[in-house]
């Protein structure tokens, strides 16, 4: 019987104005729901792989909503604990062309805002489990949201489980007294294997890749040897260093692939042109979803796991919402070559 994962943090109502229109512009709003670590979840629920969401959510209208959505997609969610005033939101306003995309918060006073350590009980979230993933995304939102994260955290590693982060660093969120630096460090050395990408590691760990220049589209794979070699010598408990590689030519067109460094060899993926971008939010979470398939499934072939991870990941830029609804055939279907975009009859 393949085990389950389990993944924390917090879920939001995501409210987009429709298609490319600015703030300013919009008189009504999309509604979803996503974020971190719940992406990664949906992505595996996708890939067929047993997965529960563990989160704090109100007992309200909105709570069971956002329930059904995520039981739609095969999310477990039997562990969620329900409390709390609200849930948070975030407005996001697609970029296009030259124009980024921006993000609004608000999150504050959420369910996953005042969660406290106790709040969860993971002896019984961890059963028939193997995996543990969470974000650097928990800690930032409150001093309570990270002390019950750390509680997981150790419990997992207790238990037994592989334990993975997405270092998903978040300058807006880091507001209740204490910064990434800080806290990050304890966090990450109870885990096995850790995902980044230039920005988390110059911004948590002062660790900066020479020469890279990412909004120049080239971004090379072979500048970012000195980041992981650092970080493993900063936390020699990482079995597995993954650095995601975007180039970012504009908000529509990005390069994409990533390496995986294991403490002796550096396994890089292909590079992606994605040249028309429906929607790259959860892009980093829908390459982590992929990576834990792969890592699972095939064994110890880390490049194939890498190169699913990143076709992945690819093809929820195609996707529109927080989730990426893609099917493992369609995964390997790109990792193969099917580029093209034809109709398939």
């Amino acid at each position: 019987m393949v085990k389950k994962v389990v993944t924390f943090g917090e879920i939001m109502l995501r409210l987009c104005p429709p298609g490319y229109l600015r703030f300013s512009q919009a008189t009504s709003f999309e509604a979803v729901y996503g974020g971190g670590e719940a992406n990664v979840a949906a992505s595996l629920a996708n890939f067929k792989i047993p997965v529960d969401f563990v989160t704090r959510i109100p007992k309200n209208d909105i709570g069971e909503a956002c329930l059904s959505f995520m039981r739609s997609y095969g999310i477990g969610t039997e562990h969620i604990v329900r409390g709390g005033d609200r849930l948070g939101i975030y407005f996001l306003e697609n970029g296009a062309m030259q124009r980024g995309s921006k993000v609004v918060y608000d999150r504050a006073n959420s369910g996953l805002a005042t969660i406290e350590k106790g709040m969860v009980d993971w002896d019984k979230a961890f059963e028939n489990a193997d995996w543990f993933h969470w974000t650097g995304i928990t800690p930032a939102v409150s001093q309570g949201a990270a002390e019950a994260c750390l509680e997981g955290i150790k419990k997992a590693k207790e238990k037994g489980l592989t334990v993975s982060c997405d270092l998903n660093y978040r300058a807006k969120l880091w507001k209740w007294g204490k910064k990434a630096g800080e806290v990050m460090p304890e966090f990450l050395k109870y885990c096995d294997v850790a995902l980044g990408n230039e920005e988390d590691a110059e911004k948590v760990f002062g660790i900066k890749a020479p020469e890279s220049d990412v909004g120049s589209g080239k971004v090379e794979a072979e500048q970012y040897r000195f980041v992981v070699e650092e970080l493993k010598k900063k936390f020699p408990n990482l079995k597995k260093i993954i650095i995601t590689l975007r180039g970012s030519i504009s908000a529509s067109h990005n390069t994409w692939s990533g390496l995986l460094y294991d403490g002796s060899k550096i396994y890089v993926a292909p590079v992606y042109q994605i040249t028309h971008i429906v929607d790259r939010v959860g892009g980093g979470d829908s390459f982590m979803g992929g990576l834990i398939y792969g890592l699972k499934t095939y064994g110890e072939d880390q490049q194939k796991a890498l190169n699913f991870a990143v076709a992945a990941s690819c093809l929820k830029h195609s996707v529109m919402g927080d989730f990426n609804i893609t099917t493992v055939s369609e995964v390997e279907g790109i990792m193969k070559g099917a580029t093209s975009g034809r109709v398939s009859r």
